[in-house]
C-alpha cells in the first residue's frame, strides 16, 4: 500500500510540475546566474512547494513547533523566489528571528561540543540558545549558497540520508525512524528531476533543506550523544564553510557577507569544466554537480568508519577545508586568467 500511495504522490508531483511549467507560473527569476548554467528555458522554481509539502507530511504528527518553523522558513525563501522579499538583509532578520524562537521554545541545545572553552560557555541557556541559532542559520544560508547547480544540494542531502539509514542513526534517534526509506526515494525522484533541468528549488527549498536536515542532524546527536558532535559538522561541512568562507571572502572584496555573486566554488567549477569538456551546458552542470556530491560521498565514507573518535572527524574536516581553499585558488586562478570577471 505505501509502495502505491508513493507512486500516486511522484505522479501528482509531475503533473502539477507539468502544469506550474506550461502556465510558466514561479519563473525563475532569482537564479540568473544558475539559469545561464543550463540554457535559456525558463524553468520554474517550485523544487521548494514539493520539498516543504512532503517534510511536512513527515514531521506533522510529531513534531509541532518545528512544523510551524518549517512552514515559516518555507514562506521567506517562496517570498525571496516571487521576488516580494528581495532584500538579504530582512530575509536574514527573519531567519534569526525564527531560528530562534524555535530553538527556544524547543529547547534546542547543542551541547555538550567537546570543545572545553566553548561548552563552559554554553553552560549559559541563552548564550547556548543563541550557538544554536547560529549553527541553524549556518546550514540555512550555507544550503543556499551552494544552490547553484542541478542536483547539487538535492544530491548532497540524499547522500547524507542514506549515511543515516546505512549507520541506522535514524533508529537510534528514532528521527525518521518509519520514514527515512521513504525520504531516500523522494530525495532521489527530486534529484533526477532536478538533473532533467524540470525544476529548481529555489530559496524556498534551499532554506526548508537547510533547515530539516540541520534539526535533523543536531536531533541525532542529541539522542545518541557517542557520536562525535564533529561527525554532525563533518556531514554539513560543506554548506556551512561555503557560507563562512563566501562571508570572508566578500568582505576581501568590500562586498555585503549577504550579497549574491558568481564566485562560488561551483561555479568556478562548472566555467573550468566546460572549458575543458566541450557538450552542452545540462551535461556540464550535471557533471559539475555529481564530481562535488562524488568528494563529498567519499568524505562522508571515511567520516561513518569511526563517529565516535572526534579526533578523527577533526581532521578529516581539517582536509576538506585546506583541500576546498587549494581547489577554490586554483580554479580562481584558472578563471581569472582566462576571461574578465562577470558576477
Amino acid at each position: 500500500m505505501i509502495y502505491f500511495l508513493t507512486f500516486i504522490l511522484f505522479l501528482l508531483i509531475l503533473l502539477i510540475n507539468i502544469i506550474i511549467k506550461k502556465k510558466k507560473l514561479l519563473p525563475n527569476y532569482t537564479g540568473n546566474i544558475h539559469q545561464r548554467f543550463v540554457g535559456r528555458e525558463v524553468v520554474p522554481l517550485s523544487g521548494g512547494i514539493f520539498i516543504f509539502g512532503v517534510f511536512l507530511i513527515i514531521f506533522y504528527k510529531d513534531y509541532t513547533f518545528f512544523c510551524i518553523a518549517l512552514s515559516l522558513i518555507f514562506l521567506l525563501g517562496f517570498f525571496s523566489d516571487i521576488k516580494f522579499l528581495s532584500s538579504p538583509k530582512y530575509r536574514l532578520l527573519f531567519q534569526v528571528l525564527i531560528v530562534f524562537l524555535f530553538v527556544y521554545f524547543t529547547n534546542l541545545q547543542l551541547y555538550p561540543t567537546r570543545v572545553l572553552f566553548l561548552d563552559l560557555a554554553l553552560e549559559n541557556i541563552w548564550i547556548s540558545y543563541f550557538f544554536s541559532t547560529f549553527c541553524i542559520l549556518i546550514a540555512i544560508n550555507g544550503t543556499n549558497f551552494i544552490d547553484g547547480l542541478n542536483g547539487l544540494v538535492l544530491g548532497y542531502y540524499l547522500i547524507i540520508s542514506v549515511i543515516i539509514f546505512k549507520l541506522g542513526l535514524s533508529i537510534q534517534s528514532d528521527v525518521l525512524h518509519n520514514q527515512i526509506i521513504f525520504l531516500i526515494i523522494f530525495l532521489t525522484f527530486l534529484f533526477l528531476l532536478n538533473l532533467l533541468n524540470q525544476f529548481y528549488i529555489g530559496d524556498s527549498g534551499a532554506y526548508s533543506l537547510g533547515f530539516i536536515f540541520s534539526f535533523i542532524l543536531i536531533s541525532i546527536y542529541l539522542f545518541n550523544k557517542s557520536i562525535s558532535p564533529f561527525f554532525i559538522v563533518l556531514l554539513l561541512w560543506y554548506p556551512c564553510f561555503e557560507n563562512l568562507f563566501s562571508i570572508i571572502r566578500k568582505y576581501k572584496f568590500n562586498k555585503s557577507p549577504i550579497s549574491p555573486d558568481g564566485r562560488h566554488l561551483h561555479q568556478l567549477l562548472f566555467f573550468f569544466i566546460s572549458k575543458k569538456i566541450k557538450n552542452n551546458n545540462i551535461y556540464l552542470n550535471n557533471l559539475s554537480s555529481c564530481l562535488i556530491n562524488f568528494y563529498n560521498l567519499i568524505i562522508f565514507a571515511l567520516g561513518s568508519i569511526y563517529i565516535s573518535h572526534t579526533q578523527y572527524q577533526i581532521m578529516l574536516i581539517l582536509f576538506n577545508v585546506i583541500f576546498y581553499t587549494i581547489v577554490y585558488l586554483r580554479l580562481l586562478n584558472f578563471r581569472y586568467s582566462k576571461t574578465k570577471w562577470i558576477d
